[in-house]
Order: structure tokens, then C-alpha cells, then sequence
């Protein structure tokens, strides 16, 4: 059913998210670039406040078992879980049967695969999820500890690996829409990042993109399908530009971002998944978080050179975290031959597996301390080069399946998470002071104290203004005044005037009663002078008063003048002279930091070659048998020894290393752990002696058993070949025939009789074991007792579904012995019978070990059965081109050298069924062209051998001449070849009656033949 690349579209039209979208260029390296003012530096983080967000109250408390931190980051390795999914319908019926390949230890952290009955592998793991496990649990163990990190300014990686169908996307990205419980580790995580964070202060972007068949798309923006990875030269950061970003503010835009992205997805229907991923989806949350308060007094007091940040009272430096969370939902691998894949989605799946395999090698280079890691094979290990081997925490969840079928893919899986939990990252804190922030707020400040400055200038030109219009209207109320008393003067001189003149003319007249009148008049002008002597005298007082005041009023203005001045001037010099002085303390203990640096660096060196030393001879001690007490009490020495200087060195890291003690607990945990690994290891050794014992002793019981099993067939093969009379292989099976002396047959039941007793004994996973084993005998027994397993039809299906089909193919590779090939290939003819068995064998490149078997063999033995395996593939419709196409035909002609009769009874046989099928095709009308055995020069050998004296490879000739004569596009090369002879010849003499109608119906059907025989006059009616 072909479906379209994309997921289904979401209901409602264009959705347009509540969130804030920014075009910008996204980083994806280490760090987030900043202004030349910010500059980067690595802080121990401080305690959380218990009241600063639900989150923070709920953290568990393994955090603080995290690695001992330094200044130059926090060495942690990659974490890793497995989930194992439940049982699907299909499995269930299809998995019946057989009994659970995958066992869960999850209280000991454990797995182990069963390889078969008798023998397993166990592996270990930081986590191990069973297929009753909730997505709530998965998250806190997986995830939930990488987001605290990302919270605390750590970058962190969360991913999903595993084969298609086995649960990734449903463990990352599951909305949980009509179940709440059933919410991914996407949605989880930014509900934990939304509720620590404060809406005013912090930010939180997010971008979702998609690896598709090796090109970056966004998937909240599909029109932009050709993304371009830029990286720094001198960082190594990897950005990604033009990719959208859209800022979230709630968990509902989220939510919708997310079904946009899944909608834009592409995704196609395999036979391992009805919804198949076919690119890698990259989920990418940016986080920038404002350090509060209460934490920059604790990280003054972890370090008592952080009092120096505060330039003056009121001017912190602001610090901010920048933190990247990638969750990463990988595109499942997968067999073709498994899921199906065909056209597009082919070629899908082979970016899918070339992107996963130069992950795998990458991980496999920083597992082994490779000098090289190939991480720009693929674009994907270049989104990813932080997070394996980087600057990131990360945690990696492999996914497998619990059917027995995928046995190969589950293994692989399990393997990837081994060695990805070998990878070491170096974390390191995102912390950054915003040189940039608290230049804005000083700048802010002088521009406020300028404009205060300002306005107390203009205050005091204001009053000076204000002081000058008073001193005015004083000047013009004086000038009023002296006006008026000089007009007032004047009149009074002239009425002083005009009164003494009447007074004198009145004295003359009146020298008695007026002469009083005079004298008052005299007092009045002398008390009028009197007034105006006294008005004049204030009037100059006031006059000075003035010029006294605006002498103060202009000299109190240039005071205070000049006083801001040099008040500005002053605390100008002084911020300025602070900067400097903090510029240069801090540069000095950046100077001091680094030297600390490398004498840290130094002593952790020596320390981890050792603690690898002890690894190893941890390693070794498990190859010890009886003599591994003494190498015990040496390795405990050596812990003990690692103990003493791992506390010496601790000891000289506590001068400016304030969690110590943490760092000294978790050692002495380790220590525990490994003494208590080393009595685990010897336990274990003795278990494996016992196993091995038992197996050693079932080994020996098989041995006898397959060496009685083969005496007996090697008895029974002498007594055959002293018949009289030689049984040929006919056309119904390349190995036994039916018409069998009694006494033959009757050794043959009792050898399969003995061979089914065997088999229900020793079971079936036993015998195919011993296929591998390194004695030569027993690998020949093996090989034989599965060949006549083989032999019956009700064996054949619990061999290849027990990997014995792999087993036989892989002896007839890398055997040189040529029993085992002889007899390798006899059960490889017996499996070919089945027409299920005969696709699965061109599918795994049988035919081209069996064509290369066939030029190297010389025995006659060998040769029949090789011949007798193609001679059965020879009978499939299906499969005719693919076999030409890989030698079949050529290694059958090539076996004709040998001459022996039953090697050419099969050849013959097997070019019968061959001309058979394209005759089938021809009356189907299904094949037009010419024969194949044409093409590749049968037809020569096919007439020689046709009179041949040996009555099964007659028989067959005959047969496949008639086959290839009914099509009459062969007509022409028959006859010039001289069939058409040995045609006549078979319609009249041939022993069965069958081939004989059929030659004389060919002969009659065919213009071709009727036209040459009647050139020679002969009619054939």
C-alpha cells in the first residue's frame, strides 16, 4: 500500500502558534556567541533555593553523587538505558512457540540474551526498563537528571536508538492527547524547563528540524528544506543559519509546535512499522536563565574574590546561564530484506543506515581513545559532535524488541549502548557575566544623573533670572520714586516760592496775625526737607543691598557650579578607576585559575591511567580459573594504593575546591563497588567452571553419539555400494531414491530413527552449536547428522528457523574441507526443496557459494551435490533471472568436466526444470524472449548428451529439449544446432510415452520445424 511521504496533516487549516517566532541563526556548538563586552567564565554552580520552584524541591537526590568538578568542567560519561518493548498481535502468534530471547535483571541493572537452550550473554547498564515500565518512570530515569543539568546552565542530550518498530518515537515525542499518562520525554522535559523559570527574566526558544536522506529541513517551517551547517574555525561550534526559532511561553504553543513538526515528518509503511520514520527528527531547546540574588551571594561565598564584582553599592554584575537541551529521535535501522523497503523508501532506508553507521563509528573511535574520530562522515555526527565525546550530559535509551526473529538487530543494538557508555564527556557550566547589562545600567545612571544635574542648573538660572527681575523692578520702583520726589520737590519749591513772596507782600501788609501763619508754614517745609533727606538715605541703602546681593547670588552660582563639576569629574574617575582595578584582579586570578588548572590536570591524568590500570586487571581477572584469590589480593592492594592517592590528592585540590568531601565519598563508594565486583567476578568464575563442565560433558556424550550415528552411515553407504546394480538420483529429490534395495531402506530407517532419538536428546541449538566447534571431527559429524535431519520435510523448517540455513552457508564459505562441503551442500540440496527455503538461500548469495563450491571441487560426490542444490533452485519461477545472473547456469555447464554419471544426471536435471519454467512463462505469457540456456551456451551440450547411454541424464535431455522447443523464438537455434533431429528421434523412440506426445505436439505446433522438414520431404502430422 503506498502512502504519502508525509504524516498526516493537522485539522483547523494553517495552524499559527501562540509562540513568538525570531529569525535569527541558531548555534548548535558549545556555547552561544556574545558580544565582545560578555565574557565566558566557569563558576561552580551554587545550591538551588528550596523555594524557588517545584522542580527544584523535587530533584533527586543523585545529584549529588555528580563527578568531582574542576574549573575546566564536569567529567561524566554518557549514560545509558534500555527499554524493551512489549509484544505486539503478530508476535504473539508468531513468537508462541519459542521461548523469551531477552531476559530482564532490572534490580541488578542487567540483561541477557539467550543464544540458545544452554548458553547466554549477560550485559550491563545504568538503567534497565522493562515492557511494564511508564513513560512518567522512563523520563525521571533517562531524562529528568539531563534537564536539572540544563536548568543549572550544563548543556544536555537526550536520544533514542534502536530498530524500527521498537518504541522511539513513542518513548520522545507521544503528545498524549487522548492519554495523559502516555506523554514523551519532549513534552515532560519543557514542562519541568516552563515551570523553573521566570517569564520575566528568562527565555526559552525552540527549533525542531529533520535529517532527511542527508539534508537539514525545519519542520515548523517545510519551505526551508536545505539548511546549511556552518562551523567556527576557531571554537568548532556548529550554527545552524536561517533555521527558525520560536520563543515559548506556555506549554500549549508548545504542544502545537510539536504536532506541526510531526505533520511535516516523513513517514512510510514497512512491514516492521505501519508508521516508519524515515528521517532523523532533532528537537533543539535553548534556555537563557538569570542567576538570582540569593545565588550570586552563595557563589561569593564559594569564592572570596567574587566580593571584588561589586563595583559600587547598587551596580552588581548581572549573571545569566545559557543552556542547550537536544533531544534526539533517530530513525530506526532496518534489513531490507525485513521491512521490505523498495523504490523511494529504499533509498530512504540506505541514508538512514549510512547516517547510523558513522554515528556507530564515531562512538566505536571515543570509545577505543581513537587519535581520529570521523565526525564529518555525516551530518548527523556533526549536529551531534557535543553530545558524545563534547561539552554535553547525555543519556542514551536503546530500544529493543522481545521476538526471537530479530535476534541479529537486538544484538547489534545492545552492543551500540555498550559502547556508548565507554564515551567520556566534559561538561561544562554556561555561565556568563553581562558586562553588556551592567553597562546599559551605568550608562542609564549617568544619564540620569546628567539630566538631575540638568535641572539644578536650570533651577538656579532660573532663580537668577527670577532675582534679576525683582532687582529690576526694584531699579524702576526707585527710579519711580526719586521721580516722583524731584517732581514733588519742584512743586514744593515753587509753592515754597509763591507762599514766601504772598508772605513777604503779606508781612508788608500784615505784620501781626500772619506772621504765625509763616511759621508753621516754615516748620512744614522744614519737616518736608527732613522727610526727603531720610527717603533719599534708604534709598541709597537699598541700592547696596542689591549690588551686595548680586555679588552672592553670581558667586554662590559658580560655587556651585564648579562643586558639580568636580563632583562628576571625581566619581567618574572613580568608576572608571574601579573597572580597571576589577579588570586587573580578575585577569591575575584567570591567570591563577589556569596555572591551578594544569596541576589539577595533571594529577587527574595519573590518576585515571591508574584507575584504567585497575580496569584492566579488573578486566583480566575474569580469564582466571583457580589461581584467582592471589590475583584478588593483588588488585586489592591496588585499590587500596588508588584509595591512598586519591585521597592525598584530594587533600591538595581542598585549598580552593569546596566539595571535597563529595568527591572523596563517591571514591570510597567506588572503591566498595569494586571489591564488591571482585567477589561478584569470582563467583561468577566459579559458576562458568561448573557450566563449562556440564557442557564439556554433554559435548563428550554428543561426540559418541555422532561418531556411532556416522559409523553406522558409513556401514550402511558400503553396503549400498556393493549392490549389483547402481540406484540413480531421479527427478523428484537430488539425494535418496525411492526404489531402494529392502535391506538398504531398512538401515535407512534405522539411521534416521537413531538420528531422531539423537535429536530429541541432545536438541537442535546443541547440534547446530557444534557446527562452530574447533575440532575438525566433530564439525564433520555435526554436519552430517544436520544433513539428514534435513532429509525430512518435518525437520527442514526448525533448522532455518534455528540458523541452520546461516550455519551451512557460512561452512560452505570458509570450509576447506571438502567432506564438509560435500555434505554441507547435500543439506543445503535437501533444504532447497521448499520453495521458502529456496528464496532465503538466493537471498543470502547461496547460488554464488554454491558456483564457487563447484569450480573448486574435483570430487565426484561433492559435485552431485552441488549440482543436485542448483538443480532444485532451477525448478523456482521466481528465481530463473537472479540465478543465471549469479552463475547458476555457468557452474552447472562447468560441472559437466567431471563426467560422472550422476553428476550429469543432476546437471541434465536441473536444465530440465530451467527449460521447464520459461516454458511455463512462455504459455503464461509471461516470457517472450529467447532462452536463457541458449544464451549461456547449453544448447550444445544439451544435443550431444541427448542420445546419451545413461537413461537419467536421457531422460532429462529429452525432456528439457521438448521445453525448449515449444517456444518458437528458440525455433532457429535449435534448429541450427541440429535438434530437430534428436526432436524426430524423441517423438518415435523415447522410452516414455509422455515425452513422446510432447515432442510429436512441439514438432507439429512449431512453423519453424514443419517448414525445414518440408524441405527435406518429410511431414510430420
Amino acid at each position: 500500500m503506498a502512502l504519502s511521504p508525509y504524516r498526516s496533516s493537522l485539522q483547523g487549516g494553517t495552524f499559527r502558534p501562540s509562540a513568538m517566532r525570531l529569525e535569527r541563526p541558531l548555534s548548535m556548538g558549545s556555547s552561544t556567541k556574545q558580544s565582545a563586552a560578555a565574557a565566558a567564565t566557569v563558576v561552580t554552580p551554587p545550591p538551588r533555593s528550596k523555594s524557588s520552584s517545584s522542580l527544584s524541591q523535587t530533584r533527586r537526590s543523585a545529584s549529588a553523587t555528580r563527578p568531582s568538578r574542576d574549573e575546566s568542567g564536569v567529567a561524566g560519561r554518557v549514560r545509558v538505558a534500555v527499554r524493551l518493548r512489549p509484544r505486539n498481535a503478530d508476535e504473539l502468534i508468531a513468537d508462541a512457540d519459542f521461548g523469551d530471547y531477552v531476559e530482564l535483571m532490572p534490580e541488578l541493572k542487567r540483561l541477557k540474551l539467550r543464544k540458545n537452550n544452554w548458553d547466554s550473554e549477560t550485559f550491563q547498564f545504568d538503567e534497565v526498563l522493562t515492557e511494564t515500565a511508564s513513560q512518567k518512570r522512563v523520563y525521571e530515569v533517562v531524562a529528568k537528571p539531563v534537564v536539572e543539568s540544563v536548568l543549572e546552565g550544563y548543556n544536555g542530550t537526550v536520544m533514542a536508538y534502536g530498530q524500527t518498530g521498537t518504541g522511539k518515537t513513542f518513548t520522545l515525542g507521544r503528545l498524549g492527547e487522548e492519554d495523559t499518562a502516555d506523554r514523551g520525554i519532549m513534552v515532560r522535559a519543557m514542562e519541568d524547563i516552563l515551570a523553573d523559570i521566570s517569564s520575566e527574566q528568562d527565555a526559552v526558544t525552540v527549533s525542531y528540524l529533520q535529517l532527511y536522506m542527508e539534508t537539514v529541513q525545519d519542520l515548523l517551517a517545510p519551505e526551508k528544506d536545505n539548511i546549511p551547517i556552518v562551523e567556527d574555525p576557531k571554537t568548532g561550534d556548529v550554527s545552524l543559519p536561517g533555521v527558525t526559532l520560536y520563543e515559548v511561553r506556555d506549554q500549549r504553543s508548545f504542544v502545537e509546535l510539536l504536532q506541526i513538526g510531526e505533520a511535516n515528518r516523513f513517514a512510510a509503511n514497512t512491514k516492521l512499522n505501519t508508521e516508519s520514520s524515515r528521517s532523523h527528527a532533532i528537537l533543539l531547546v535553548n534556555v537563557r536563565k538569570t542567576v538570582r540574588p540569593k545565588q550570586e551571594r552563595e557563589l561569593a561565598a564559594l569564592n572570596e574574590n567574587v566580593t571584588n564584582l561589586q563595583l559600587s553599592k547598587g551596580h552588581r554584575i548581572p549573571t545569566i546561564r545559557r543552556s542547550k537541551l537536544i533531544i534526539v529521535d533517530l530513525a530506526g535501522s532496518e534489513r531490507v530484506d525485513k521491512s521490505g523497503s523498495e523504490g523511494h523508501t529504499l533509498e530512504e532506508a540506505k541514508f538512514i543506515n549510512l547516517s547510523l553507521t558513522a554515528l556507530g563509528k564515531c562512538i566505536n573511535a571515543l570509545a577505543e581513545n581513537s587519535p581520529h574520530v570521523p565526525i564529518r562522515d555525516s551530518k548527523l555526527t556533526r549536529l551531534l559532535r557535543d553530545s558524545f565525546g563534547g561539552t554535553a550530559r547525555t543519556s542514551l535509551i536503546v530500544t529493543i524488541g522481545p521476538s526471537p526473529q530479530h535476534r541479529g538487530e537486538t544484538t547489534s543494538t545492545i552492543l551500540f549502548g555498550q559502547r556508548a557508555m565507554r564515551v567520556e564527556n566534559m561538561m561544562k557550566l554556561r555561565e556568563e557575566f553581562d558586562y553588556k547589562s551592567l553597562c546599559r545600567k551605568l550608562e542609564t545612571d549617568l544619564d540620569r544623573l546628567v539630566a538631575e544635574n540638568e535641572r539644578q542648573n536650570q533651577a538656579v538660572l532660573d532663580a537668577e533670572e527670577e532675582m534679576e527681575q525683582k532687582i529690576q523692578e526694584a531699579q524702576q520702583s526707585v527710579t519711580e520714586a526719586e521721580k516722583k520726589l524731584a517732581t514733588t520737590l519742584e512743586l514744593f519749591c515753587g509753592e515754597f516760592w509763591k507762599c514766601f513772596s504772598m508772605l513777604f507782600s503779606s508781612l508788608s501788609k500784615n505784620n501781626g496775625a500772619e506772621h504765625e501763619q509763616h511759621l508753621e508754614m516754615a516748620a512744614e517745609r522744614f519737616r518736608f526737607q527732613k522727610e526727603h533727606a531720610e527717603t533719599l538715605h534708604k534709598l541709597e541703602q537699598e541700592r547696596a543691598l542689591r549690588e551686595k546681593l548680586e555679588k552672592e547670588l553670581k558667586d554662590n552660582a559658580q560655587n556651585l557650579h564648579a562643586q558639580k563639576e568636580k563632583q562628576m569629574q571625581s566619581e567618574k574617575a572613580k568608576h572608571q578607576k574601579e573597572l580597571e582595578d576589577f579588570k586587573q584582579r580578575h585577569q591575575q586570578e584567570l591567570i591563577d585559575l589556569t596555572k591551578r588548572l594544569e596541576v589539577e590536570h595533571s594529577q587527574r591524568d595519573s590518576l585515571e591511567r591508574k584507575l584504567v590500570e585497575v580496569e584492566h586487571l579488573v578486566k583480566q581477572k575474569g580469564k582466571i580459573e583457580l589461581g584467582g584469590q592471589e590475583q584478588i589480593m593483588f588488585l586489592t592492594n591496588q585499590c587500596k594504593e588508588l584509595s591512598r592517592l586519591k585521597e592525598k590528592a584530594e587533600k591538595e585540590l581542598q585549598e580552593f575546591r569546596s566539595k571535597t568531601t563529595l568527591a572523596t565519598k563517591k571514591l570510597k563508594e567506588e572503591n566498595a563497588s569494586l571489591s564488591k565486583e571482585n567477589k561478584t567476578l569470582q563467583h561468577d568464575l566459579e559458576e562458568s567452571l561448573k557450566q563449562k563442565k556440564a557442557l564439556e560433558h554433554e559435548v563428550k556424550n554428543v561426540k559418541q553419539q555422532l561418531f556411532k550415528l556416522n559409523f553406522e552411515a558409513d556401514e550402511t553407504r558400503k553396503s549400498r555400494d556393493k549392490e549389483p546394480t547402481r540406484t540413480l538420483i531421479g527427478s523428484d529429490s537430488p539425494l535418496l531414491n525411492s526404489h531402494k534395495p529392502m535391506n538398504m531402506r531398512d538401515s535407512l530407517n534405522g539411521q534416521r530413527a537413531s538420528i531422531a532419538k539423537l535429536f530429541e536428546e541432545v536438541g537442535l541449538q546443541k547440534i547446530l552449536s557444534l557446527l562452530d566447534s574447533e575440532d575438525m571431527g566433530v564439525r564433520v559429524h555435526a554436519v552430517k547428522v544436520v544433513a539428514n535431519l534435513a532429509a525430512e520435510e518435518a525437520n527442514q523448517e526448525k533448522i532455518v528457523e534455528a540458523g541452520g540455513m546461516d550455519s551451512l552457508l557460512s561452512l560452505l564459505q570458509t570450509s576447506e574441507d571438502e567432506t564438509i562441503q560435500r555434505v554441507a551442500a547435500g543439506a543445503i540440496a535437501n533444504l532447497a526443496m521448499n520453495e521458502t527455503n529456496q528464496e532465503l538461500i538466493m537471498a543470502q548469495g547461496g547460488i554464488r557459494l554454491l558456483a564457487r563450491t563447484a569450480n573448486q571441487a574435483e570430487d565426484p560426490q561433492t559435485l552431485r551435490m552441488v549440482a543436485g542444490a542448483i538443480a532444485n533452485l532451477c525448478g523456482n519461477d521466481k528465481l530463473q533471472g537472479r540465478l543465471r545472473e549469479e552463475g547458476g547456469i555457468k557452474a552447472l555447464l562447468g560441472m559437466v568436466r567431471s563426467r560422472h554419471p550422476d553428476v550429469l544426471a543432476q546437471i541434465a536435471r536441473g536444465l530440465a526444470n530451467f527449460a521447464k519454467c520459461e516454458s511455463r512463462g512462455v504459455t503464461e505469457g509471461c516470457r517472450k524472449e529467447r532462452s536463457l540456456l541458449i544464451d549461456d551456451g547449453a544448447l550444445p551440450w544439451i544435443i550431444s548428451n541427448a542420445n546419451s547411454e545413461s537413461s537419467p541424464v536421457r531422460r532429462h535431455i529429452e525432456l528439457a529439449l521438448c521445453h525448449l522447443a515449444q517456444h518458437e523464438v528458440n525455433a532457429k537455434d535449435l534448429v541450427a544446432a541440429g535438434a530437430l533431429w534428436e526432436l524426430l528421434r524423441i517423438s518415435e523412440e523415447c522410452s516414455r510415452e509422455d515425452i513422446r506426445n510432447l515432442a510429436k505436439r512441439t514438432l507439429t505446433a512449431s512453423p519453424t520445424f514443419q517448414s525445414e522438414l518440408r524441405k527435406v520431404h518429410l511431414g510430420h502430422g
